[in-house]
């Protein structure tokens, strides 16, 4: 299935598992269709199993939003407290498309107590309460952690066939939704036919003496001058990241992080954080960025560099004090300021982590790369222990030639048998609705993507209704850039003069979302921040002070980094405050 095809089953509001291989488009479609649903006037609630995925896609675990926290079980007694915690109720009842990413790793036992949360708080007996459900996710990458402890009695839900199993799709709540499944096919990631064989060979249990030799000729015992290593345990990827280090001449630099809230949450962002709590680093020091850079688009999560400097307060380079200058493998050289990791709800704040976005990456674990595409590594799989992770690991460099291989054993090209006969399953169901969907007229689809939208309480956006074909017939189902039609939503806004917390509020998303909007926006010249944003109120002393703490700070660049102004102006300027106030002295 195309992704163009899974798009338009995507809107009709079916519930549906989309599922591929490495490199297939997971991401890139839900991205479309988060996009349009926010063009059309809604906002998905977006969640994730754990908190590193969470994390790359901007929203909450769906242990969070649920309000189950870590329960290993669900009785009415639990159900009762959570249904009494206002913010999931709020959460819960007001979502209208619920999306989960990496449901590989969620356990069947979990998907059932939020389908039941859902149940509860909606006082429907629909699966998930009628919302709309999209799972994500490739059950050949990493399994859940799975405890074989089951709690008394007084449980309230018979989640899975097996209590103890590992896969989400055997819960009774996958069983009950009997979602669509979208499986794309088309390959956007590997640039190797050869390599691309081999991976799909990996997937169907049909590895011969050829695959072997081909990895054979990719045996390095040890890794070339800055590529990035992989292994299976943490304990190997700390002893190598800090030898590394210590290797290095100079002072250390230590940054410590901050935390504020809630502090259940604060346990949970620091989780999912790719970024150490304690973030040492010297000169020379091998890092990766752990975080996407939404506002200025400067790196992604898993860009790689190399520390070549810091700086101090006023914004000059130096050896041994400041931020962390960053010159990247592709010869740009970034400045890595302070970013916050935070759960918020209704545009409200519950808890949040501030660090510098990088770690060491001379070598992690083969857990933390998933998701990652990177274009070399080195990798030791001779200690493989699951299935799955030597497929991971495998999939994360785009070529053969990228491929540096240490150690290898058995496991490492073995994937779990089950999934290997349920991928033929999914295929099958993938196939079917392809055909199903590819006889609906394009009217009558058409039709269906509008009636979804009322029932969300979306207004149809013109240029997707217009655009929107049915599957199969070759064409785009939108030509529009995604992020576009949800800047120029928050353009319209700005024209009607609207205040930053009523366009936050109009478009149901947080204030510093709608600032990141404005900079994208002045950014291509589609507003002047100056006359079309004169209306926002500013209060003239503290936008003074903020200049004059930007004025100390300048480059030679041009560019007006936000954490030294934030540590001459101390805690009491917010990150978004002085993002606003940037925006105006940069045009």
């Amino acid at each position: 299935m195309t992704q163009d095809e899974a798009l338009a089953i995507l809107k009709t509001g079916a519930n549906v598992f989309l599922t591929g291989e490495p490199g297939s488009g997971k991401t890139h479609t839900i991205n479309q269709y988060v996009a349009y649903l926010r063009s059309c006037g809604i906002e998905p609630s977006i969640t994730a199993s754990t908190g590193i995925a969470a994390t790359h896609i901007g929203g909450y675990t769906i242990h969070s939003w649920s309000g189950i926290g870590v329960r290993r079980d669900i009785t009415k007694y639990d159900i009762d407290r959570i249904s009494q915690n206002r913010n999931v109720v709020r959460r819960v009842g007001n979502a209208r498309i619920l999306i989960i990413d990496e449901v590989s790793m969620l356990s069947a036992r979990t998907l059932g107590m939020v389908e039941a949360v859902c149940r509860e708080i909606r006082r429907n007996q629909q699966p998930f309460g009628g919302l709309q459900i999209i799972l994500v996710g490739d059950f050949f990458q990493l399994p859940p952690i799975v405890s074989r402890e089951i709690s008394g009695n007084n449980k309230i839900i018979d989640v899975a066939r097996d209590e103890n199993t590992k896969f989400a799709y055997r819960s009774r709540a996958w069983e009950t939704l009997n979602p669509i499944v979208c499986y794309l096919s088309e390959q956007h990631r590997q640039e190797d036919a050869i390599f691309l064989e081999f991976l799909s060979a990996m997937r169907q249990a049909t590895i011969v003496e050829s695959h072997k030799q081909l990895l054979r000729t990719r045996y390095s015992p040890e890794p070339k001058n800055g590529i990035t290593q992989l292994y299976s345990h943490n304990a190997d990827v700390n002893a190598i990241n800090d030898a590394e280090l210590a290797k290095l001449a100079g002072k250390t630099k230590t940054f410590e992080m901050e935390s504020h809230g809630s502090e259940v949450l604060v346990a949970a962002l620091k989780r999912g954080c790719l970024s150490p709590e304690i973030l040492l680093l010297k000169v020379g020091a091998r890092v990766m960025f752990t975080k996407n850079d939404i506002a200025t688009h400067r790196y992604v999560n898993g860009t790689l560099g190399t520390v070549s400097g810091f700086l101090d307060s006023t914004g000059s380079p130096q050896t041994d004090t400041g931020y962390p200058i960053v010159k990247t493998n592709a010869g740009r050289t970034i400045y890595a300021e302070l970013d916050e990791w935070r759960i918020e709800d209704g545009g409200r704040v519950l808890a949040r982590i501030i660090q510098i976005p990088l770690r060491l990456a001379w070598a992690i674990t083969v857990h933390k790369s998933q998701g990652m595409s990177l274009d070399a590594a080195h990798m030791d799989l001779s200690d493989t222990f699951e299935y799955g992770q030597g497929y991971v690991a495998l999939s994360r460099v785009r070529t053969l030639a990228g491929l540096s291989l240490a150690g290898l054993n058995q496991r490492a090209l073995e994937v779990h048998p089950e999934i290997l006969e349920k991928d033929t399953a999914f295929r099958n169901a993938s196939e079917m609705a392809r055909e199903t969907f590819g006889k609906i007229p394009a009217q009558e689809l058409r039709t269906m993507h509008a009636n979804f939208l009322r029932v969300c309480g979306g207004l149809p956006a013109a240029s997707h209704v217009a655009q929107t074909g049915k599957p199969g017939a070759g064409r785009a189902v939108s030509n529009s850039k995604p992020k576009v039609s949800t800047y120029e939503a928050t353009r319209d806004l700005v024209v009607q003069k609207l205040s930053l917390k009523d366009m936050a509020k109009r478009r149901g998303l947080t204030a510093g979302t709608i600032i990141e909007h404005l900079e994208k926006l002045a950014e291509r010249k589609q507003i002047d921040p100056v006359h079309d944003l004169a209306h926002i109120d500013r209060d003239p002393d503290r936008f003074e002070e903020m200049r004059k703490a930007f004025a100390t700070s300048y480059k030679k660049d041009k560019s007006m980094p936000l954490s030294p102004a934030r540590a001459i102006l101390g805690e009491g300027y917010s990150y978004d405050e002085l993002r606003l106030a940037r925006l105006f002295m940069q045009i």
